[in-house]
């Protein structure tokens, strides 16, 4: 789904079950309109690697099960 349009992203992730997690604020912005299903994992940093995301991702695991379980929050910033 690399090279495919954010709606299509949107409700294959709705579809599925899946939250997105991107550092792009498209995402977010879908969220304010259509809210969840699906969630929407924000991670607002500059230029990083995959290794920074996977630290920022594990570093804020409780706080991701927090969002997940949480039946009102649409989008979580990181």
């Amino acid at each position: 789904m690399a090279e495919a349009p954010d709606g299509d992203i949107w409700r294959h992730a709705r579809d599925s079950g899946f939250a997105i997690v991107s550092k792009d604020n498209d995402f977010q912005q879908l969220s304010f309109v259509f809210g969840a299903p699906p969630k929407v994992i924000w991670i607002r940093r500059g230029n990083c690697t995959v290794a920074e995301i996977e630290e920022i991702l594990r570093s804020n695991a409780s706080r991701i099960l927090e969002f997940d379980q949480d039946e009102e929050s649409s989008y979580l910033v990181l």
